[in-house]
């Protein structure tokens, strides 16, 4: 026999459902809106491209490749590592030698230590850039040749500021968590993103693109203001707006270079990811719920098998295979085979129940506790 006082909570799960949809069908149209802007190219304004690298990723030599083939007139590439040991650094000297006419630089190690390891690497490479323009981007970013004509442009246009950039999720192989992992990237944070941006609700900063002069990075208390951040390329946009700058986003979307040897290392990846959302924004993290509508869909079933619940469950799934497909073609992606779509859901949620209950995450080989708004604390001296 049902129990009835399950009726309630199953009609919210369902209502919730409803607005997810809604949100899906918006986002949709949002990531369309985004990918027909043009981009313009600012040739006159020399860059530095600041890559920080630790350890040897998937296909690195190819996304490191692509920021050193660009086609901006005035550019130069700092690939900054903590140790000269670092693998990554032996793929840095094997660019140098190919490009001997481009203005490459490896900067190994320096004397900044500080939570943040990233930022501690940034700090290091910081005195070789040679440019007034610095672009930070993350070391499983690959770019196309117009990539940094067109972020000079966009932030030419801001006058100043910070200009940022969405990306897609590309696997480095044919693998099935890989694939899975992309998803994720594509059909939940890259739509989440676009919504924000359309609406102006949007307070992003990601991490495939941070660009910025000089002058504001100075203004902000330089990269010491973000050094104990977990998420400091959120912590760069909000210290960027707080001294009454703007942020933007670029029309431009990279390749996010994706590998996940399994299910468990994924999960990780996933679960640290959603945990620094989390603390950075929590209110906006736990309204964040109506973006998992097939799984609420599917609760509301489990709690009260009815066939209004079971209509909403069918509902909710095809209207979650119309808008995943409209994303992939908007993004030049082959159509997603439907039978992912609920496994890639239900990982998402789980990822996102899951969230809640630790503050800290493993990150590279350290773990770290991480305390509201983001701020990090070495949790023991043991690797992850």
């Amino acid at each position: 026999m049902q129990l009835e006082w399950l009726v309630f909570p199953a009609l919210v799960c369902l209502a919730a459902s409803v607005a997810g949809l809604l949100y899906l069908a918006v986002s949709a149209f949002s990531v369309r809106c985004l990918l027909k802007r043009p981009h313009r190219s600012a040739e006159s304004n020399p860059v530095t491209l600041l890559k920080p690298l630790k350890g040897a990723d998937a296909e690195l030599y190819e996304n490191l490749r692509s920021f050193c083939a660009q086609d901006h007139p005035r550019f130069q590439v700092v690939f900054g590592v903590a140790d000269a040991d670092d693998p990554a650094a032996t793929v840095v000297r094997r660019l140098i030698a190919e490009f001997p006419g481009r203005d490459l630089m490896l900067v190994a190690g320096g004397p900044a230590r500080v939570p943040n390891r990233k930022v501690a690497n940034l700090i290091n490479m910081l005195p070789a850039a040679r440019h007034r323009l610095l672009v930070i981007s993350d070391s499983d970013m690959r770019v196309a040749p117009y990539y940094a004509g067109a972020i000079a442009g966009s932030l030419a246009a801001l006058g100043s500021g910070l200009v940022t950039c969405l990306y897609r999720g590309v696997p480095a192989a044919s693998d099935f968590w890989s694939r899975i992992a992309c998803l994720h990237i594509n059909h939940g944070f890259l739509p989440l993103a676009a919504v924000g941006e359309v609406l102006r609700a949007g307070d992003g900063a990601f991490g495939a693109t941070l660009a910025l002069s000089r002058e504001t990075l100075e203004a902000i208390g330089g990269l010491a203001a973000i050094a104990d951040r977990l998420a400091d390329d959120h912590a760069l946009g909000a210290a960027v707006r707080h001294i009454g700058l703007p942020v933007a986003l670029a029309p431009v979307i990279v390749d996010n270079i994706i590998f996940e040897p399994g299910l468990a290392a994924m999960f990780r990846h996933e679960l640290r990811w959603a945990r620094t959302i989390r603390m950075v924004a929590p209110a906006g993290y736990a309204g964040s719920v109506i973006t998992h509508p097939l799984a609420l869909a599917l609760l509301a079933l489990l709690l009260h098998p009815a066939p209004w619940s079971l209509y909403g469950l069918i509902g909710a799934f095809l209207v979650r295979i119309a808008t995943v497909w409209l994303d992939d073609r908007a993004l030049g992606l082959r159509l997603t085979p439907f039978y992912l779509i609920p496994l890639r859901d239900g990982l998402s949620f789980a990822v996102f129940v899951a969230s809640f209950f630790a503050r800290s995450v493993a990150w590279r080989d350290r773990r770290y506790r991480v305390a509201r708004g983001g701020r990090l604390t070495l949790d023991g001296d043991s690797p992850a």
